[in-house]
């Protein structure tokens, strides 16, 4: 499997922006954002109070970063001109991009916002004090629909992160501690990760590994979005699990719920309405099927068994460069003015996570898994068994 996006990617997504430019009246097009500039000129670094901005012309792409970027930024051959300030607040980032822009012969130009966003305590000026500016957002709608190099990196992140979950549930045991068994399963499907594709895995790697599995457990998971408890695991406790793996800056959505040597009849009983919750989802998918469609057939189901108010959030969302990208598998997609002529149905390409939940006073109860849409129906990337006996950790 490949582990990184090849050329030609880029040069498709710099050809398709160029062409959306062409129809405005812009002189460039400008991106603030760093996975819009991730995406368009594979050029990678962290959102800080420092800003960054790349502009495209028709023929030029040129990019403003602090100096600390600029050993990285000069190593991406497609960027023709690099300029720099020195750091934020001494430098002067927006008039360093405007000059640059000056530079290009960009009276006017489209861009993803009107200067870099607050992050970090980062506080303005405007990009328009300096140039007239128009609003365009090209590239997060361009990334709704993955191509076949995408979702194989998609694939490879789904491998790996199956990998991590099996140590995952490997370790987990009465008695661990939820913090120290993510630690070890991460490194350990980490360490398999690079050791198997070697020079081949080209991302940078930070202290955490490339690989990742965790779990919220007993009580916080009635919360979506609970927090690692400091408690070891009791027998009877539910989990609910995640694990995923960067490549190349793409992201998989493996989750699982978990138990821990026994099942009361009651967790069997919401566990099997959640994986019904789940298989509705999944096998009202496909191409041309509305978003809202699929979540309102999840709801109708959640209403034939009375258990509406169990239910926190919709179905799912797509998934890529972020872990939560539009469109969203939710009942009220297509009420909004961004949403185009046909942006309201699925397409092949997309890709989502599948995770209706049940949440009850002091147990959650989620699987996720990640599925690509494809001409004629789907593509299961996600593998690791949804079934309850796979999912109870005996002794």
């Amino acid at each position: 499997m490949p582990t990184e996006l090849p050329d030609s990617e880029y040069r498709s997504r710099l050809s398709e922006v160029r062409g959306k430019l062409s129809n405005t009246d812009a002189d460039a097009a400008v991106w603030f954002s760093a996975t819009s500039i991730h995406y368009v000129s594979g050029f990678e670094h962290v959102q800080t109070e420092r800003p960054v901005a790349l502009a495209v012309t028709e023929d030029r792409i040129e990019i403003t970063v602090p100096r600390l970027e600029i050993e990285r930024v000069e190593t991406v051959d497609r960027i023709d001109d690099v300029h720099q300030y020195f750091d934020y607040p001494q430098g002067k980032p927006i008039a360093t991009a405007a000059a640059m822009l000056e530079g290009l012969g960009a009276d006017s130009v489209a861009v993803d916002s009107d200067g870099a966003p607050g992050v970090m305590g980062y506080e303005g000026p405007s990009l328009s004090e300096y140039v007239d500016v128009e609003s365009q957002s090209w590239v997060p709608r361009m990334r709704w629909e993955k191509t076949d190099a995408e979702i194989e990196l998609i694939q490879e992140s789904a491998n790996w992160a199956n990998l991590a979950h099996r140590y995952l549930a490997d370790y987990a045991e009465e008695g661990a501690h939820p913090a120290t068994v993510s630690q070890q399963a991460s490194m350990e499907a980490s360490r398999a990760m690079l050791d198997t594709l070697g020079d081949r895995f080209t991302e940078n790697v930070r202290g955490t590994g490339p690989a990742r599995a965790g779990f919220i457990s007993a009580d916080e998971t009635a919360l979506p979005h609970g927090h690692t408890p400091n408690r070891r695991l009791e027998r009877g406790d539910v989990l609910i699990t995640g694990a995923s793996a960067n490549v190349d800056g793409y992201n998989s959505e493996l989750e699982r719920t978990m138990f821990i040597g026994e099942v009361s009849d009651e967790q069997e009983h919401y566990f099997d309405l959640m994986l019904e919750a789940q298989d509705i989802a999944i096998d009202a998918l496909g191409p041309g099927v509305p978003l809202s469609a699929v979540d309102e057939q999840v709801w109708e189901f959640f209403e034939e068994q009375h258990i509406t108010d169990l239910a926190q959030h919709h179905v799912g969302h797509n998934i890529g460069l972020d872990g939560h990208e539009p469109p969203y598998i939710d009942k009220g997609w297509g009420d909004y003015d961004y949403v185009g002529e046909n942006d309201d149905e699925m397409a092949p390409g997309q890709v989502y996570t599948i995770e209706p939940g049940i949440y009850t006073e002091n147990e959650g109860y989620r699987h996720s898994d990640t599925i690509a849409i494809t001409e004629d129906g789907t593509e299961w990337l996600t593998y690791f068994p949804r079934d309850l006996a796979s999912n109870v950790i005996s002794e």
